[in-house]
């Protein structure tokens, strides 16, 4: 099959820091080619990837030194050059936020499946979706739906990770160790909260987090003070070689969101070393932590506190077991795949890419 996938320009595909879009794009572009098929990503010109590489422009917007750069700008050029190629693609698989590609590809919705990566309550997506009802969606959690109901849904596949990335060491124990904290610093993600469980159980907490732009300002005047640098520490944002570690020896990691998550990149992570997880269970995270398996669902402060030696006696290896029977790459792709194939009207497995291509040539 070809496929082409368009990245945001925002971050490379890897990125280099934070960047959960950007990181499924990759592991899911890397599988697919790994499973046989011709992929084609746009995306920034940093990337790295095996499948082949179409620039959008030089370098990923968030670490362009240039003081001047317009994002709107970007990703229109991007969108031209995949539209004037788009004969060339079996399925253009968007990952853009908001919609800004429907108008492009209006007339050929068919041809297209759009995968959002961030939550979809805002007052104007819906409204703006009504106008463009053909386009096909695919859900990354059954919780991120309920903020567009009414969308042309294809399915919902949960994202997945290569399980080599991580290794687990099962004999890391509360004992020494240390609660972990991953992902933004933001008032959404509630590190707040992970500051208040660790005191109240006199644990460790290390904060490995990203502040944007607009969490400055939180951060300053809420977490920065309580951060002391002995039993709460902040130490940044880390790049992909250093989670394994980070996570790896952490005896939990602490998921404590106040918003309607649509999965969670950094729980699956934690899972895939072993580490079991402490969520709130709003979102999607009653779909991605199995209770009492792989972490802990709670709804108040003072569960998280009263279950916490429960999240520390969870068994490391059933929960690295549990993510390899979940969340790999290999399984994200495979589950794209189907969905291709539901989208383009084909058998559900074919036995050669030969006649994939056959079944492929009779459609156009």
């Amino acid at each position: 099959m070809r496929i082409a996938h368009v990245a945001p320009l925002f971050e490379s595909v890897p990125p280099q820091l934070y960047g959960g879009t950007e990181r499924i794009i990759s592991y899911l572009t890397e599988a697919l080619v790994e499973l046989g098929h011709e992929v084609t990503l746009f995306a920034a010109g940093d990337a790295k990837t095996s499948a082949t590489l179409v620039p959008g422009r030089e370098r990923a917007l968030r670490l362009d030194p240039h003081p001047l750069k317009s994002e709107i700008a970007a990703h229109l050029a991007m969108l031209h050059d995949v539209r004037a190629r788009a004969d060339e693609f079996d399925v253009i698989h968007f990952h853009l936020s908001h919609f800004q590609h429907f108008p492009f590809f209006e007339d050929m919705p068919e041809r297209t499946v759009t995968t959002p990566h961030g939550r979809l309550d805002y007052a104007d997506l819906a409204p703006t979706y009504a106008r463009f009802p053909k386009f096909p969606m695919i859900s990354i959690s059954q919780s991120q739906k309920t903020g567009l109901p009414d969308a042309n849904w294809l399915a919902t596949i949960h994202h997945g990770i290569p399980p080599q990335l991580y290794t687990l060491d099962s004999e890391v124990s509360a004992t020494g160790t240390y609660l972990a904290f991953l992902g933004r610093l933001s008032r959404d993600k509630r590190p707040d909260r992970a500051i208040e469980i660790a005191r109240r159980t006199g644990l460790k907490l290390k904060l490995a987090a990203k502040i944007g732009d607009g969490d400055r300002a939180y951060f300053d005047e809420v977490i920065e003070p309580l951060i002391d640098g002995d039993q709460i520490e902040y130490i940044g944002e880390i790049p992909e070689h250093s989670k394994n570690e980070f996570l790896g020896n952490a005896a939990g990691l602490l998921f404590p969101i106040d918003w309607p998550e649509p999965f969670g990149l950094a729980v699956i992570e934690a899972m895939a070393c072993g580490t079991p997880v402490m969520a709130w269970s709003c979102g999607a995270m009653p779909e991605v932590v199995d209770h009492g398996v792989t972490g802990i669902l709670v709804e108040s402060m003072e569960d998280a506190i009263a279950t916490m030696p429960e999240l520390l006696s969870l068994d490391r290896r059933r929960v690295r077991t549990t993510f390899e029977e979940r969340f790999s790459a290999s399984r994200m792709a495979r589950d794209y795949v189907a969905a291709y194939r539901q989208l383009l009207d084909l058998p559900a497995e074919t036995t050669s890419r030969t006649s994939d291509r056959n079944l492929l040539g009779a459609i156009h």
